[in-house]
């Protein structure tokens, strides 16, 4: 299949996707300190959490966003590829 014609879209694409998913992991909340960088939480026990509401529905675009990033990433490498 010939996804040269495609190329310049696909780009656009993975830059839109890109500062979709950057913007994405940023909103999600981690932690307050410097702790919560490394792993661990605010609390003594560091158990994980489980998350809902707004935060799993978050966690779930990001997922799927990530996902469509890297396959357009894939198509993206096939048409400039064929471009050469």
């Amino acid at each position: 299949m010939n996804f040269q014609p495609w190329a310049p879209y696909l780009g656009i694409a993975e830059i839109i996707l890109a500062i979709a998913l950057i913007v994405l992991v940023l909103m999600q909340t981690k932690g307050s300190d410097l702790g919560g960088f490394f792993g661990g939480s605010g609390d003594a026990g560091g158990s994980f959490r489980t998350r809902r509401g707004v935060e799993q529905t978050l966690h779930r675009v990001t997922i799927y966003t990530s996902i469509v990033f890297f396959v357009i990433t894939l198509l993206s490498f096939l048409a400039w590829g064929q471009a050469g």
